[in-house]
């Protein structure tokens, strides 16, 4: 059984880790890769003797007809295209009987982005990051006393804003659009942690809100009227862009925690950083409506915004995640 990945950088400048991750998973059948960073790299021209490759995996290179051809002996091949490159060779490959693994969903960073808005949800509560830069230049963060004559307003080991949402994640109200696979997780361990947790979405199974402890809430006007902590969750396409509009952003109570680690795209961000600028709402955000943020944005730096600069999904188990996945569907070698 002769094995080989084909990989191009293009493609390891989006999956750093999953090319070598592979050929480590087929050590044992002494797995060849071959590497290119030149821009019209094709299979055939990588790999000596194709015709006596058996296992195929083209990670960033075409699949053309004239790619898949010369491997002769192929019985399986898995193709992740980049861009719009061709692929005709597949289905020609699949009539001479190979097997050929599809590209599943993309939910190999599921993980890695719910447990970063559970993350990003803590420290807007606690105002974790705000505490972190504040004590690098000033001893003001360690005068926890309050001023003389006003009580309530600080207090031993107390950092929290009291206009938002704040303290600990027990016992909040959160409401979350999307029981997907970044959103069923994210509420889950939200409830796992005390919170009152409500999902929305039309498409997924009872037994997925069970299993998360959620309710279930059919209309979004619903969901967000009380919300303390508001997550959508929700991949951006044409029926999810704009979703939650104006009228629902206006909608959520004073204080609010608004946190988005999928797009921000889904909400009206424009009603969104209005009130978060009006001091109304708190934000924890990853992503945002422009990218990168310009660094005269007036969301940076406040001190009721976490932001961070998209980095929630490509963990490097994320990249672990999508190997494992491609090669659970090729079939059992003895």
């Amino acid at each position: 059984m002769r094995s080989v990945i084909c990989v191009h950088e293009r493609f390891d400048a989006v999956w750093p880790f999953a090319a070598d991750h592979w050929q480590k998973r087929w050590q044992s059948d002494c797995c060849e890769l071959y590497r290119s960073l030149e821009p019209e790299a094709r299979a055939p021209h990588l790999v000596p003797d194709p015709a006596a490759v058996q296992r195929l995996v083209l990670l960033g290179l075409p699949a053309a007809s004239d790619d898949l051809a010369p491997f002769t002996s192929l019985e399986e091949c898995f193709h992740s295209a980049h861009g719009d490159q061709p692929r005709d060779g597949l289905d020609e490959a699949q009539s001479r009987g190979v097997h050929i693994i599809p590209h599943r969903i993309d939910i190999y960073w599921g993980q890695s982005v719910a447990e970063y808005g559970l993350c990003l949800t803590l420290c807007g509560l606690r105002r974790i990051p705000q505490s972190h830069t504040a004590m690098i230049g000033s001893l003001e963060p360690w005068k926890h006393g309050p001023e003389v004559g006003k009580p309530g307003a600080k207090g031993v080991q107390y950092c929290d804003d009291s206009r938002f949402a704040n303290g600990t994640l027990g016992g909040k109200r959160v409401r979350v659009v999307g029981a997907g696979n970044i959103g069923a997780r994210y509420a889950s361990w939200c409830s796992a942690m005390g919170a009152d947790v409500a999902i929305w979405d039309p498409f997924a199974p009872d037994a997925t809100f069970a299993a998360a402890g959620a309710k279930r809430r059919f209309h979004l006007p619903e969901l967000v009227k009380d919300a303390e902590i508001f997550a959508p969750m929700l991949p951006l396409k044409e029926d999810t862009r704009g979703l939650i509009g104006q009228d629902l952003i206006d909608a959520l109570p004073h204080g609010c925690l608004v946190v988005q680690v999928t797009r921000a795209l889904i909400c009206d961000t424009e009603a969104l950083y209005r009130r978060v600028l009006n001091d109304e709402l708190a934000l924890a955000a990853d992503v945002f409506d422009v990218e990168p943020v310009a660094l005269d944005s007036p969301l940076l730096g406040r001190h009721n915004v976490v932001h961070t600069p998209h980095n929630a999904g490509r963990t490097k188990d994320a990249n672990l995640a999508w190997v494992d996945d491609q090669i659970a569907r090729f079939r059992p070698r003895p």
